[in-house]
């Protein structure tokens, strides 16, 4: 797996925002890619918001193997899109369930949904309209995560292939 920190641009200021919660995080919100002409949206549960360096970073996990993290490679950016209220949350709870079940590598899962793509500001990921918190990532720092450092509970929840 690996760690991929990034800086973000903000479509909304985050700090006055403060509705970009870890409720909203684990119902699942939505980090998309574009590499190429070939876009993709993948369901996150996970990741934080925090100051890195003196700037505000997304850190996302995102595991080897998955085409999002393919189009990240190719292409250093991101985008996390976030419902920002119960009216937003209820109009893409079904494609957020189904953007987490499927692979974007052989078929267009926002288009599928009927989710608006609407161009970034400061990088070619695109945003997704029906949600209204939008933040622009690039990658300044990844790292690999190193399962055999976690505590053993974590490893049999999170990560059941594991031995």
């Amino acid at each position: 797996m690996l760690s991929l920190n990034k800086i973000e641009y903000k479509r909304e200021n985050i700090y006055e925002t403060n509705r970009c919660n870890r409720n909203e995080l684990k119902k699942g919100i939505l980090l998309n890619t574009k590499s190429g002409d070939k876009t993709n949206s993948m369901t996150i549960a996970w990741g934080q918001i925090g100051i890195e360096w003196g700037k505000l970073f997304f850190t996302a996990y995102i595991r080897h193997g998955r085409f999002t993290h393919e189009q990240i490679e190719a292409s250093k950016e991101f985008t996390v899109s976030i419902p920002l209220n119960q009216e937003q949350r209820k109009a893409v709870s079904k494609a957020i369930g189904y953007i987490g079940s499927r692979t974007g590598r052989n078929i267009d899962k926002l288009n599928d949904m009927n989710l608006t793509v609407i161009e970034g500001i400061k990088v070619k990921s695109p945003a997704v309209k029906e949600l209204s918190l939008t933040l622009e990532c690039k990658v300044i720092y990844k790292q690999e995560q190193e399962q055999n450092n976690m505590p053993e509970d974590i490893i049999k929840s999170c990560y059941p292939e594991k031995p």
